[in-house]
């Protein structure tokens, strides 16, 4: 398609999508919100998921790291996609690829099945999330408009895991686990109905793709994760193992070679070199990986331990994300007098006060005193980081490299959760299986001949000798997220530097920064 061509075939959709801006707004923030809350509305649906398909505890991770593994490595690469080929036909592509996806995944019958779709769904998500924030600046003017278009966009990302948590319970409860990703088909449907009649296209811009950067580093990243698992339920000198450390090196020596030959590189690795935005990256990766083990592993206890049910799963998580809003708009007011140092020490050490307390829980722990009162340090401590972060990691940088510089800090923070996510996991894998040899000796010792029976078919044991091997094991495995909060706020403390220049840019930028998405 020629200028011309594209000029010509804008002028009667532009004269329409005049007329309706609040649609087209609302197709975009509806992209935004599916997007974000996918990763809360299936971790709701987790321990159903698991008695469905013959999950063990520890393959489960992998139906969150699937997807965030896929959507943080993908998402540089699914940006810039929009800029060459045009940004609202990238769109479209990441809406169909991602409704087919969660199609497919909610008719699954096998682990394998589920975990292909959460990856289809990954890709999806990375072509089409960063292009949504990208398509606000091509159908809204600068100014007022464009400005409350921002707000509304930030706004459902900071709220869009509430609403997955609250959704996934429901649709648990009361249909379902499949629903949770079935509800994304209709959705997806009409997104992909209204786009072109509502949604500018977008100029296209000359460039390359680095399909090997993205290539290796998300295989690099997704054999680094695969082998910490294999190791929790395998050991450490198991060949596949190794095998996979092995191959997480070299993938990952090769990106690094990679983009310091590319033209157009994936990740400029220019990026790293101011030391605030490097510690920035470094503090998010960190905080990233203890967040979403805390949410995977307590999901567990409410719903297993706690009884809960999904509905009153969704509910118990929502303190969490009220606090988070606090402290977000706390650093947000604050930031251009006090700089991001204080907030980003602060909100490190109230993190890992959070976490500390988690690692004692046991199966008598109550809900306000075993999770949520961990819970809201952790929530307050990561709002007091997220709008932090996000500035200081665009602070300094050019116009047309702060896309790159936001998207880096997301797919950071995406792929350190699955990371951590993976190393949780290990520790959880080894301490679960050592207390469950106490218990098996302790259960065979005072069940019944039912019982007995029971678990010499299903090789599972009952409550209360199943809680106290799922407690052991999430107790021990927030030691590793404790540590991972340190590792922020030691990098708080030793890197970030912050000059006179970087405040008096904060007080031209913070009013219109909001939490971090997804």
């Amino acid at each position: 398609m020629t200028t011309s061509q594209l000029t010509h075939d804008q002028k009667p959709g532009a004269a329409r999508r005049e007329g309706h801006p609040g649609i087209a707004l609302t197709v975009i923030a509806a992209c935004q919100l599916m997007v974000v809350l996918d990763a809360t509305i299936v971790n709701i649906a987790l321990p159903h998921i698991q008695g469905a398909l013959k999950f063990s505890t520890t393959d489960l991770t992998w139906v969150v790291s699937a997807y965030t593994l896929t959507f943080g490595g993908l998402l540089l690469l699914g940006g810039r996609a929009g800029d060459i080929l045009g940004r609202r036909r990238v769109f479209m592509t990441g809406i169909l690829l991602f409704t087919v996806a969660s199609l497919l995944g909610g008719f699954a019958q096998e682990p394998w099945q589920l975990l292909a779709a959460r990856v289809l769904q990954g890709v999806g998500g990375a072509i089409a999330s960063p292009t949504s924030l990208a398509l606000i600046t091509t159908t809204f003017p600068e100014g007022p408009e464009r400005n409350r278009a921002f707000g509304v966009f930030a706004a459902v990302s900071a709220g869009g895991g509430a609403i997955g948590l609250l959704a996934g319970g429901m649709l648990t409860e009361w249909l379902n686990w499949r629903w949770v990703l079935f509800v994304n088909v209709p959705i997806g449907i009409l997104i992909a109905v209204l786009t072109p009649l509502y949604i500018n296209e977008s100029e296209r811009h000359p460039g390359r793709f680095d399909f090997l950067g993205a290539l290796t580093s998300t295989a690099g990243m997704a054999s680094l994760v695969y082998g910490f698992i294999r190791a929790s339920e395998e050991g450490w000198r198991d060949g596949l193992t190794l095998g996979s450390f092995g191959a997480a090196v070299v993938l990952l020596l090769a990106f690094a070679l990679v983009e310091t030959r590319a033209k157009e590189p994936i990740t400029p690795l220019r990026m790293f070199a101011d030391r605030n935005r490097s510690g920035t990256y470094v503090i998010m990766l960190s905080l990233a990986a203890a967040m979403f083990g805390m949410f995977f592993f307590i999901v567990l206890f409410v719903q297993n331990v706690l009884d809960y049910t999904p509905i009153e799963a969704g509910l118990a998580f929502l303190p969490v994300t009220v606090v988070i809003a606090v402290g977000a708009g706390l650093s947000q007011k604050f930031l251009p007098v006090l700089g991001p140092k204080p907030f980003m020490v602060s909100g490190s050490i109230i993190v890992a006060i959070g976490l500390g307390w988690q690692t004692l829980i046991s199966p008598d722990s109550s809900y306000v005193g075993g999770v949520l009162g961990p819970m809201l340090l952790f929530g307050f401590g990561m709002g007091l980081n997220f709008v932090t972060l996000t500035l200081t990691a665009v602070s300094g940088v050019a116009p047309h490299e702060a896309g790159a510089a936001s998207g880096l800090l997301n797919a950071t923070q995406q792929v350190g959760g699955s990371l951590g996510l993976s190393i949780l996991t290990t520790v959880f894998g080894t301490a679960s299986r050592d207390e469950a040899e106490k218990q098996v000796a302790d259960f065979m010792a005072h069940a019944s001949p039912e019982q007995k029976a029971a678990f010499a078919k299903t090789h599972e044991l009952p409550a209360p000798w199943s809680h106290e091997v799922l407690s052991a094991g999430i107790s021990t495995a927030f030691i590793p997220a404790v540590a991972m909060a340190v590792l922020a706020l030691v990098t708080a403390l030793l890197v970030i530097r912050v000059r006179k220049s970087d405040l008096d840019a904060l007080a031209g930028t913070a009013s219109a920064a909001g939490p971090a998405g997804g």
